[in-house]
């Protein structure tokens, strides 16, 4: 978790109304700030939900859709600089030679005060042996549609957020934490929160990283005054899914990515020596749950739905080619993987009782020119001057999703967990679901269910089942 210090809790208040007016706000209809029917989910209408999470976007950096605009979705194209100067963003393919900064230092530079006009200082990190970079306004671009077709198909078709905000303020690491557990802090006592990814970032993560591995931690005064080795021991969704007898997967490309939240978890990794100097995870959750990607086992989700093997609630981690990570020209897989799994779902028994949740864990330190939103609730867990992380995509999918529909109610991490809770009858775990909703403005159980329309993409499902590339971490910064 990451907090700003007391010098700023002046300008954030200024956010309050912001986030009264919009905690609440649920709808029916293409576009809506209104009541959601808060009816719950009906017993037997989702029995399988499915997470998947891609890499380092932004609302107006990704979906640059006329139609979505058009319905009400709050999408710009130009931004504002530290000068004060308005920037067109430019067109640029999903694939580019070069990332941005996403550390909690580029989200204090853009986000400044709630002013959004910093990401001209966000640093930029020109891939190797490339030319003329960084290009003007390297942080000002948008992603051409036509690479990104699968998306729009998705996301005018079923549910759109254009108010999901990632919980944390800084990369990969801490999110995915949040996305498993509803924290990244060290342990339920602590009120420190891991800020940034593992320091060196060779090393791996988790409590299988190279000893010597370490993470900065941030304070309540939001200064990242600490490090720890990057081994935490606390509760995950998992557990409550586990008291509950509910199935569930987590599929990654690799055991020590920044990305594979199950290895931070010391309960749930089983490592097979104390940290650090643990070589593997063994434990029984690890071994029976999470399934990692190999080249005779390249699309392990997609072999479980075809098989009638998918568990009750999976997380999709994509490999590096399929991630829609920014900085190598050859990451442009993303739309077709994500078409593929729901394709697999849609074709399938499965279709007519999953939820599939598509959202991205970080905003890539490309602009975005919603300020996120104060934290109000629950101020003893978060602090009464904590805001969100910048916005991140949202695509609801589900024959119970509304159809064509834009949300602007504030969604985050804590609300996938909230939801997952909801549909299985779980307690809270007391972190990000606390102050969180539930997505339920997304859904409406009472809708004749939709069909299933395929998603066109330029990749098929044959394409990743065979693909027999070592599979590569979506993220090592």
């Amino acid at each position: 978790m990451c907090r700003f210090t007391l010098v700023c809790l002046a300008v954030l208040l200024s956010l309050a109304s912001l986030l009264l007016l919009g905690l609440n706000a649920c709808g029916g209809g293409s576009s809506s700030n209104g009541s959601g029917s808060g009816a719950g989910i009906p017993s037997g209408k989702i029995q399988h939900v499915i997470v998947i999470v891609q890499e380092n976007r932004t609302p107006d950096n990704l979906f640059q859709d006329p139609v979505l605009i058009s319905n009400g979705a709050d999408i710009v194209n130009t931004g504002v600089n530290s000068s004060g100067q308005q920037v067109p963003l430019t067109q640029v393919p999903l694939g580019i030679d070069y990332d941005l900064s996403h550390a909690h230092s580029a989200f204090v530079a853009m986000y400044d005060g709630g002013k959004m006009d910093g990401a001209d200082q966000i640093p930029v990190i020109c891939a190797n042996n490339t030319t003329n970079c960084p290009p003007p306004n390297a942080q000002f671009i948008y992603v051409d549609p036509s690479d990104v077709a699968p998306y729009f198909q998705m996301a005018e078709q079923y549910s759109f957020g254009d108010r999901m905000f990632q919980t944390n303020e800084g990369p990969s690491f801490p999110a995915h934490q949040f996305i498993l557990s509803g924290t990244s802090a060290p342990s339920a006592s602590s009120n420190l929160f891991a800020a940034e990814n593992p320091n060196p970032s060779s090393g791996g993560a988790g409590c299988i990283a190279a000893p010597g591995s370490y993470v900065w931690m941030i304070d309540p005064s939001g200064a990242e005054s600490s490090t720890m080795y990057p081994c935490f021991e606390h509760a995950a969704i998992t557990d409550e899914l586990d008291s509950k007898g509910v199935s569930w997967r987590y599929y990654a490309p690799n055991a020590t990515s920044i990305w594979t939240a199950p290895n931070a978890i010391q309960h749930i990794c089983g490592p097979n020596a104390t940290p650090p100097n643990a070589t593997a995870c063994v434990g029984a959750d690890w071994t029976n749950n999470v399934v990692l990607y190999s080249p005779t086992n390249p699309a392990p989700i997609l072999t479980d739905i075809t098989n009638n093997q998918l568990q009750a609630v999976s997380w999709v981690i994509p490999s590096g080619a399929n991630s829609d990570h920014p900085g190598t020209v050859g990451n442009t897989g993303g739309p077709s993987w994500v078409a593929a799994i729901v394709n697999a779902v849609g074709s399938s028994s499965y279709w007519a009782n999953t939820a599939i949740i598509v959202t991205w864990d970080d905003w890539g330190g490309e602009y975005d020119h919603v300020a996120p939103p104060q934290v109000l609730s629950n101020c003893a867990q978060w602090g009464c001057g904590y805001v969100y992380g910048f916005r991140v995509p949202l695509i609801v999918i589900s024959p119970y999703a509304r159809a064509a529909y834009i949300s602007h109610v504030n969604h985050d991490f804590g609300s996938i967990l909230k939801f997952i809770e909801e549909v299985y009858g779980l307690g809270e775990l007391g972190y990000a679901d606390v102050p969180a909703d539930d997505l339920s403005d997304c859904f409406n159980f009472s809708q004749t269910p939709l069909q299933f329309q395929t998603i066109n993409a330029p990749l098929d499902a044959a394409h990743f089942l065979n693909d027999r590339t070592p599979p590569t971490d979506p993220d090592n910064d």
